[in-house]
């Protein structure tokens, strides 16, 4: 599973992006399930609020997939999704 992160917004406005392949990675189980919690029902509005960030997330099963997309609000971000987002960032 190919996990992409871009942030957008914050105080300088600033743009900041990560990709992940999950294969491989020691904690592949927990980043799977992060990925698999995401419901776009629960992740807020969407909508930026000055100062603070905004996250489009793809997802794709493969390389080559089409891929899901997820945008979150920072204050809508919960736990699981702030672990999430800071594992493909960092």
């Amino acid at each position: 599973m190919i996990v992409t992160v871009t942030r957008s917004g914050g105080f300088a406005g600033l743009i900041q992006q990560g990709e992940l392949d999950t294969d491989g990675q020691p904690d592949a189980d927990r980043l799977e399930a992060a990925v698999r919690a995401l419901d776009a029902r629960n992740l807020g509005t969407g909508r930026p609020q000055p100062d603070r960030y905004v996250y489009r997330l793809e997802v794709r099963d493969a390389p080559d997939a089409d891929a899901t997309q997820h945008t979150v609000a920072e204050q809508d971000v919960d736990a699981t999704t702030a672990w999430l987002l800071d594992r493909v960032l960092g």
